[in-house]
């Protein structure tokens, strides 16, 4: 059994034991989720306002997904075998070439015609906002040449706020997944690192209309400044699709 049949399997086995203990005890409110294919790549990017964002998403995903996580995880025993086991790819956030390795990871999870989901912000949100998105999932969907879907949560932060140790039972999130974004209508129209940023920048609005968070025109943990207001234009394209938007300064 390869590495990637055995983390399959076992995501899949956590599913269905975990789901139904999970529905149990919060109410996980899910839309949009026929809007995932069946079959193939497809990138899904999150907002991050809880610890629990990529485990609730996993549990109510129908397919198989693995996650970029910190690679601080890998420090712990309680999640050193756990959390790589379950699909997650760690990061190391300092960037560089090690952050570099963990995309390449992940390209070889969507060559493979699997899910793989990212936070585009980079960190959990301390503040519950909405901060700029990085790149990194924009140039993986050129390269493969499969979609994004963006994804609204909201909720997971009451459950599990924020340096709470325990998540309290109970409550009700809601995880939404937005209307895919294809990276065809991004190429060839300038720069290479300006149709990222375009595209990125598409993913982040389309959070913000799900999630109805604040947003900020700059990286989380980046000092606050005077900042532009995000508006709506046109997308990249002769025809950009109904609902689809960029952030721009202006």
């Amino acid at each position: 059994m390869t590495e990637s049949a055995g983390t399959n399997q076992l995501q899949a086995r956590s599913r269905r034991v975990v789901r139904p203990i999970a529905t149990k005890l919060w109410t996980i409110h899910q839309q949009g989720f026929e809007r995932l294919p069946d079959v193939g790549p497809a990138i899904l990017c999150p907002n991050h306002i809880s610890f629990l964002d990529s485990a609730f998403l996993m549990l109510t995903v129908p397919r198989n997904i693995s996650f970029v996580g910190k690679a601080e995880y890998m420090d712990s025993w309680k999640t050193k075998y756990v959390f790589p086991a379950l699909g997650m790819i760690p990061i190391d956030r300092s960037g560089g070439e090690k952050s570099q390795a963990a995309l390449e990871a992940a390209q070889e999870v969507l060559e493979r015609g699997e899910l793989f989901g990212i936070f585009p912000e980079g960190t959990r949100s301390r503040d519950g906002d909405l901060y700029k998105g990085r790149t990194g999932a924009a140039r993986l969907a050129m390269q493969i040449g499969c979609p994004i879907f963006p994804v609204g949560i909201t909720g997971t932060d009451d459950i599990q706020p924020i340096d709470a140790k325990l998540p309290k039972l109970r409550k009700e999130c809601s995880i939404t997944i937005g209307r895919p974004i294809h990276p065809d209508r991004y190429r060839g129209r300038g720069p290479e690192h300006l149709a990222w940023r375009s595209m990125i920048d598409e993913v982040m609005f389309e959070i913000r209309e799900m999630t109805a968070q604040q947003y900020h025109n700059r990286y989380s943990g980046e000092p606050e400044v005077e900042e532009a207001t995000p508006s709506r234009v046109a997308t990249v394209g002769d025809e950009p699709a109904e609902g689809h938007r960029h952030l721009v300064a202006v």
